[in-house]
This record gives structure tokens, C-alpha cells and sequence, in this order.
């Protein structure tokens, strides 16, 4: 036996050393990828909507590539299936105010606060979810959870992101008339704050993008049973995603990361954005 694979090795033109390497690095490489799987099996307990390259981002394995990495976990079964639903959540109000944010350059933290509603069905019963992100930071700065649309679920959302964070420059939202009542404005005006409103899903397109990853990459698999398994989710997932969930735009930190030490970070680190305007499509 051993004479006829020195023979195959000779006509393939490579040494027995040369395999011996090969079938070592390659028993290596296993069970590396076998550790990592139970890594990855974790992050997803803790993640379950989290998608695989964002699963390299956060494990941020030594021993494998990103495209590798990729395909190799993709081969495992760890694609994501979205669902696809929607439900109505704002009903425009006779009050608006302008968009004051289309095309504006964006460089620090609370410079637009940008706030959206959303639904999430548990068993047969609709909840509401209001969130209220940093666009700059992605730093989700207040939330509220409730069994209704009323512009008090908003209310308690603004207060609380107002309670742990400066004030912004600008508040966005869609016009519905939860953003519109007296008082969510007088807050928003007691606090110095600029209203803006836009009329598209692209004009509140940051906050928006942050209801459908809190509700679809967490809640959504996670399947809560009741309204208290609702809040506990919801709050479990904000927390996660703030403090764990690395971004590629704010150098692969997660946003409470960057906020913290965004003082810190030098002139090319810190990113610049530039907000959607369709204007410029026309």
C-alpha cells in the first residue's frame, strides 16, 4: 500500500510530506470551523435575525476569510428567510412641518433624531413599537411598547430618549398624527428642538430601516407569547443592538461604542452623512 501511494504521489507530482501538511492544516481548519459553529450558534441565540456577514463582523474569527466565512456558513444552513407583512401604523394629521433634513451633511451625534411606529403581532393581538434612533450614531435613544397607537406611546419614547441623551438638533419623523400632537411637540419645542416631517418612507428611511432590524432580526424569531414576553423581548433586542450589534459606517463598533468614544476618534474616523434627497433624482 505504501509503495502504490508513493506511486500516486510521484505521478501527481507532489511529496507525501506535502499531503501529510495538507491533511493536517485541513483537520485544523475543521475544527476551528466546528468551535466556531457553536460560537455562531450562540450569537445567534442571542441574534437570531443576525445575518452572516454581520456574523463575521461580530465573531471576527482569525483563521478564516470573510468570502470563505461566507460561503462556508451559508453551505451550514445559516441563511435568513425574511417575512414579508404590513400594516398601517400612522394616519396623517392636519398639522406638518416641513423637511428640513433632505440633503443635509450629518457629522456628530444628536444632530437628527429620526422616529418611526411599528406593529408586532403576538398570538392574534397587534402591539406597537415606537423607536427613536440617533441617524448618526444608530444609537437607539428611546422606545416605548403598548397595546395602541395613541400619541402618549410616542410621548413616553421621546421622554425617555430626552431623559439619557442631549437634546437634537432636528426631530424627523412621518406625519402621522402621533408626532403632531400638542403635546410631543411642546416637548420637542421645550427642548430646542427643530420639527421636520417628510412624506416618503425615504425621507424617514433610518428609522424605519431600525424598527424592521429590531423587529425581524430579534422579535420576529424569538416569537413572544404575551405582552410582557413582548416587552421583555423588545428591550433585550434594543439592548443587544446598541451595545453588541457592530456597524460597518461607524468602523464596525456598535453604536453605544461609537457614541462613547466618538470625542476621541481622529477626522477620518469619524463618518459623514449625508441624508437622502429626492430632489436630486428629478
Amino acid at each position: 500500500m505504501s509503495y502504490s501511494l508513493n506511486k500516486l504521489y510521484q505521478c501527481v507530482g507532489i511529496s507525501k510530506q506535502a499531503v501529510i501538511q495538507y491533511v493536517n492544516r485541513q483537520a485544523l481548519f475543521d475544527n476551528n470551523v466546528s468551535q466556531l459553529i457553536v460560537e455562531a450558534d450562540i450569537l445567534r441565540k442571542a441574534h437570531p435575525g443576525c445575518g452572516v456577514e454581520k456574523m463575521y463582523d461580530t465573531l471576527k474569527p482569525d483563521f478564516i476569510g470573510r468570502d470563505r466565512f461566507i460561503d462556508t456558513f451559508m453551505d451550514l444552513g445559516y441563511r435568513i428567510k425574511r417575512q414579508k407583512n404590513y400594516r398601517r401604523t400612522t394616519y396623517a394629521g392636519s398639522i406638518f412641518y416641513d423637511n428640513l433634513i433632505k440633503g443635509l451633511k450629518v457629522s456628530e451625534p444628536s444632530t437628527i433624531w429620526q422616529s418611526d411606529i411599528t406593529y408586532i403581532k403576538v398570538i392574534d393581538r397587534f402591539y406597537y413599537v415606537v423607536l427613536i434612533i440617533d441617524v448618526y450614531t444608530k444609537n437607539i435613544v428611546g422606545y416605548s411598547i403598548s397595546n395602541h397607537m395613541r400619541a402618549t406611546a410616542n410621548i413616553a419614547a421621546l421622554n425617555m430618549a430626552l431623559k439619557n441623551h442631549k437634546a437634537p438638533q432636528i426631530h424627523h419623523s412621518d406625519r402621522g398624527s402621533q408626532y403632531t400632537s400638542k403635546d410631543y411637540i411642546d416637548l420637542l419645542v421645550a427642548s430646542g428642538t427643530k420639527i421636520s416631517m417628510g412624506l416618503t418612507a425615504q425621507d424617514n428611511a433610518y428609522a424605519e430601516r431600525i424598527n424592521r432590524t429590531i423587529k425581524e432580526e430579534f422579535i420576529d424569531l424569538w416569537k413572544p407569547k404575551d405582552f410582557k414576553g413582548l416587552r421583555k423581548s423588545v428591550k433585550k433586542a434594543i439592548v443587544y443592538y446598541n451595545t453588541k450589534r457592530p456597524h460597518r459606517n461607524l468602523n464596525k463598533m456598535s453604536p453605544t461604542n461609537f457614541e462613547k468614544n466618538w470625542s476621541t476618534l481622529n477626522k477620518k474616523s469619524k463618518p459623514i452623512i449625508t441624508i437622502f434627497n429626492n430632489e436630486l433624482l428629478t
